[in-house]
């Protein structure tokens, strides 16, 4: 199988929300199809993120990358979260995730982004090999904190 990575188009959507729903599913939440379509269709109508997509030869989309805007204040520059990155089942091992994640990283370059920024699961080892095979280096000195709003 050959992958190409390319920017999301509105007629992606509905085909990325179901690879966004599989993608909440292997962080366990549960199915939700229609919420889903409304993130993503959301995001992408308000262009508040960047979305690229792995198309394999047939023309399905088999993976997606969604990058957040965002900012350092230490550095004083803009950068990029990598907030999601998925590759169905099928299409894992084939080089897809590579190829999204050194697409985004040219976007990120060509947007004139400082860096980016990511985090996964602890337990997502697979993960965690690729991004360290691509340059990423694993925080050791701060630890990430989050609080729910109710």
């Amino acid at each position: 199988m050959t992958v190409s990575i390319r920017p999301a188009t509105a007629d992606d959507l509905p085909a990325v929300a179901n690879l966004f729903d599989q993608y909440r599913q292997f962080y366990e939440q549960a199915p939700d199809a229609a919420l889903a379509l409304q993130f993503i269709t959301e995001r992408f109508a308000r262009q508040e993120s960047v979305l690229l997509v792995a198309q394999d030869d047939a023309g399905a989309l088999v993976g997606f990358c969604q990058l957040y805007p965002s900012f350092c204040s230490v550095e004083a520059k803009p950068i990029y979260v990598l907030y999601d990155l998925f590759v169905t089942p099928s299409a894992r091992k084939t080089g897809a995730g590579r190829a999204l994640m050194q697409a985004a990283e040219a976007r990120a370059r060509a947007d004139g982004k400082a860096r980016m920024d990511l985090t996964t699961a602890k337990t997502n080892l697979r993960a965690q090999s690729l991004y360290e095979s691509l340059g990423w280096v694993r925080d050791e000195v701060f630890y990430a904190y989050n609080r729910a709003i109710d």
